[in-house]
């Protein structure tokens, strides 16, 4: 499961003219639902969407803080483009990202998992599966891409990814 994680002072989703949801403060996160793709990704991803620390404390120190300690809002949205190849060619390939009604059912379990985890009045969502307008006013900008498992995206190895260039 992969997901990017926006720090925003608002954000909102509008579908066909209308908008379904709209937090303040908090985060929006995009998510990918990936072919292989488990509870166990979502629990990855809910602890890390709810803790990650990307908010300043009350002293105004940054990295202190994370959405549950704030009472933040969580504005979650559907994206399978997340899942996209984009190695060969110009044309994106999505044979990684989950079919329509599995993912669709594991996104909803992951919504639920959220809700769980923290506090559900303050977990908003977009449209599975609609075209969606998604208006956000990034904070920052702080935006964090998360995954639930160690893929690769380019071919440094640890060691060289450390390494200062």
């Amino acid at each position: 499961m992969r997901a990017v994680l926006q720090r925003v002072t608002r954000a909102s989703v509008t579908v066909d003219g209308k908008v379904v949801s709209s937090i303040q403060k908090g985060v929006c996160v995009l998510v990918g639902v990936g072919v292989d793709d488990n509870e166990r990704d979502i629990d990855t991803i809910v602890n890390k969407i709810l803790n990650i620390r990307v908010f300043e404390d009350e002293q105004g120190t940054m990295w202190k803080k994370g959405v549950k300690d704030l009472g933040l809002e969580v504005l979650c949205v559907s994206q399978f483009t997340l899942q996209a190849k984009t190695v060969k060619g110009n044309k994106p390939d999505f044979h990684r990202a989950m079919k329509t009604n599995d993912a669709n059912a594991l996104y909803q379990k992951f919504l639920t998992k959220m809700g769980n985890a923290y506090d559900p009045s303050k977990i908003k969502d977009g449209v599975f599966g609609a075209m969606m307008v998604v208006d956000i006013a990034n904070d920052g900008p702080v935006t964090l891409q998360l995954d639930s498992r160690k893929y690769s995206y380019d071919s440094e190895t640890p060691s060289q990814a450390s390494t200062p260039k």
